[in-house]
């Protein structure tokens, strides 16, 4: 066994001491020790030429380690951490890069920041693999959610976030004060009218989207449908549906509101719009090959329109208008839609099977109307959700 911990150099002088008297068994005495004959040699060597200063411990460091970053490169790598304190290697060594300065590897980066003691955590710096999907352009499919409110100094902020799948661009990140469906609107209305109209938005299931679960729709979701624009529903209780918004939330969170506190809407509007800025010009993102989103998003070619015309629908389709508690009536039955319908006029057309007909809105099918059943089922249009259209 080694020397014991206690008064180690203690016991180390001691063992040098009788190893140099007069007639001493070196080996014998390591043996009584517990230490190896190598070890004991080593100290006696120390001892003889330093004294008892020899016979502390010294640090295994060597005294020159030319593979090390320079002090330079290190305040270069800290600095831009101290500027983004959420963000690790990857993405560090890409803003070095991008800024024209010589860059070592991610985990050369990594172990800069460990060294500084700024990367700390359970799984800090370990890689991660992900399965991602993605829509192939931009303003294809847009993700919307509200992010858990927080509380101000006045009230609560309910972050509102749009972000686009393909390009992960951050459309808006708006500070509201409800999660209402016309405070949505109005930030959707400047969106639209800044970036042009996506091909369809992906939100939660519940108010003020709609209740997909349940067949129902929101006066925001008809909205929607009247500027051509689909709208789909995660599945109930599966987040991940989300996950490109889900892990923005987490990002906001990390680089944002984390040990912040903030007055108000305006002054949490200001912090939100700085940021945005940041993450969509400035902030490598993994998740794209370490690009920004603004290299990868342009605006759609769809304007928002000043005026929503009225449906124009084909002669042969059967139009029926819904009343204001949202019923229909169809050969010879009531039926009943989602109140967001009340006024609007809506179409059934005969598909190839006889008794079977889509139910649709404009463009967008809510619904089939299998009339050949006593309990008329109808499919919602996102196809893993079941729900009943059912007569009154």
């Amino acid at each position: 066994m080694p020397f014991k911990e206690c008064s180690i150099v203690s016991q180390r002088e001691e063992f040098c001491r009788l190893a140099l008297g007069p007639d001493a068994n070196v080996r014998l005495l390591c043996r009584r020790f517990g230490i190896s004959p190598t070890t004991g040699y080593k100290w006696l060597r120390a001892y003889t030429s330093l004294g008892l200063t020899g016979l502390d411990d010294r640090s295994r460091r060597p005294l020159s380690s030319p593979a090390r970053s320079c002090s330079e490169l290190e305040a270069q790598v800290m600095a831009v951490r101290s500027e983004h304190p959420a963000w690790g290697g990857r993405k560090i060594r890409r803003v070095l890069q991008t800024q024209g300065l010589a860059s070592p590897s991610a985990s050369t980066i990594t172990q800069i920041l460990r060294r500084h003691g700024a990367l700390n955590g359970p799984g800090a710096g370990e890689r991660r693999d992900w399965l991602r999907f993605e829509h192939p352009a931009p303003n294809d499919l847009l993700q919307i959610d509200f992010k858990g409110w927080f509380e101000l100094d006045r009230g609560r902020c309910h972050p509102l976030t749009v972000l686009d799948d393909h390009s992960r661009y951050a459309l808006e990140i708006g500070a509201c004060a409800d999660e209402q469906g016309q405070t949505v609107r109005a930030r959707l209305e400047a969106v639209f009218r800044r970036y042009g109209l996506p091909g369809r938005i992906l939100s939660d299931n519940g108010p003020p989207w709609g209740s997909a679960g349940h067949g129902e729709h929101s006066h925001l979701s008809v909205w929607l449908m009247d500027l051509g624009i689909g709208v789909s529903h995660g599945r109930p209780y599966h987040p991940q549906t989300q996950g490109k918004d889900e892990r923005f939330h987490r990002t906001l969170k990390a680089e944002v509101l984390d040990g912040r506190r903030f007055r108000d809407l305006d002054q949490a509007q200001a912090a939100f719009d700085d940021w945005r800025s940041i993450y969509n010009t400035k902030r490598p993102h993994e998740g794209i090959g370490l690009q920004t989103p603004a290299t990868r998003y342009q605006v759609s070619h769809r304007p928002m329109p000043d005026l929503i015309a009225p449906p124009d629908y084909e002669p042969q389709a059967h139009v029926r208008k819904v009343d204001q508690n949202g019923r229909f009536a169809f050969r010879g039955r009531i039926l009943r839609a989602s109140k967001a319908f009340a006024g609007k006029q809506i179409a059934l057309r005969a598909t190839d099977q006889d008794g079977l007909f889509d139910l649709c809105y404009r463009r967008h099918l809510l619904a089939q109307l299998d009339l050949r059943q006593d309990i008329v089922k109808a499919v919602h249009h996102v196809p893993e959700h079941l729900s009943t259209l059912s007569p009154v």
